[in-house]
């Protein structure tokens, strides 16, 4: 079994990213995962994910974004930093994990860095890929891999956005410890304030290394014609591939033991990683 290391790096405002790095014997490259909206690195799927990446050959890095509000494990949210969370602070920490990488501050210097998001993180990944795709921040980035990925930045409905701008932040419930968790004003007014640079479309045109969108075709949360969407966007860059019988976790619960049987739909999302992520490096 591959070794695994907790840590810390200090991400966007200086608030600190926490990860969980799996190691391998022998890697031919480094992955980074970045769990989606009120998510975090030992969700669900990702332990697992993490584990069957590493067994194939890959460094991975899995992580809780720094405006997450998570740390390490199954804790409650931090209702404060979850609040403070935009757009810009998740791509920031892309930014800063990727130069950790770069700077031999992560495991995987030298290696070619491959993006993986899930939902808002697909989503983070893809906007971070294309708005640094010529500026080297994302150091040696060699392909991005979005799961379940929405086809727009701002998806909030019109009532939503005036009771977010009247009121300053809009509650949304965590199901998973009973907390209210709010979505700050900072969120929406980064993304009147600059349009441009929260239009995922042109930001997936502009991206340079090749694209992976796994969906599920049966997903309730994110409709699997966004992945289509998305891939119109870049066609000679961008591979769609969705999954039969799958949700927008795959049919996994949280939490799921890495150790165990993965869901049918989980271990053909894995296939599709390693095989995407192979051809890139062949």
């Amino acid at each position: 079994m591959a070794v695994c290391t907790d840590w810390t790096l200090p991400g966007s405002k200086a608030a600190l990213i926490h990860g969980t790095t799996h190691h391998s014997d022998t890697p031919y490259g480094v992955a980074v995962l970045v769990h989606g909206f009120k998510g975090y690195k030992d969700y669900g799927m990702f332990p697992h994910i993490a584990a069957t990446l590493a067994r194939a050959g890959l460094i991975v890095h899995r992580v809780s974004l720094s405006h997450s509000g998570m740390g390490h494990g199954h804790g409650d949210f931090d209702v404060d930093l979850f609040e403070q969370d935009t757009w810009n602070r998740s791509i920031e920490d892309v930014q800063a994990l990727c130069s950790a990488i770069d700077t031999g501050k992560l495991a995987g210097d030298g290696m070619g860095t491959h993006l993986v998001g899930h939902s808002r993180g697909g989503a983070a990944v893809l906007a971070a890929a294309g708005r640094h795709a010529m500026d080297g921040s994302l150091g040696a980035m060699h392909s991005v891999t979005a799961l379940s990925a929405p086809a727009r930045l701002l998806g909030m409905s019109e009532p939503h956005r005036a009771m977010l701008l009247r009121d300053g932040v809009l509650p949304t419930p965590s199901s998973r410890t009973g907390q209210t968790l709010r979505i700050g004003r900072a969120w929406l007014q980064e993304q009147l304030d600059d349009p441009a640079g929260h239009d995922l479309s042109a930001l997936m045109a502009a991206i340079t290394v090749p694209v992976t969108l796994i969906h599920g075709a049966d997903d309730p949360t994110v409709p699997a014609k966004d992945a289509v969407r998305l891939a119109q966007c870049a066609p000679d860059r961008v591979h769609v591939q969705l999954i039969d019988g799958a949700d927008h976790v795959f049919n996994t619960p949280n939490p799921f033991d890495p150790a165990a049987t993965a869901s049918t739909q989980l271990a053909e999302v894995e296939a599709a990683i390693l095989e995407r992520v192979s051809d890139t490096c062949s």
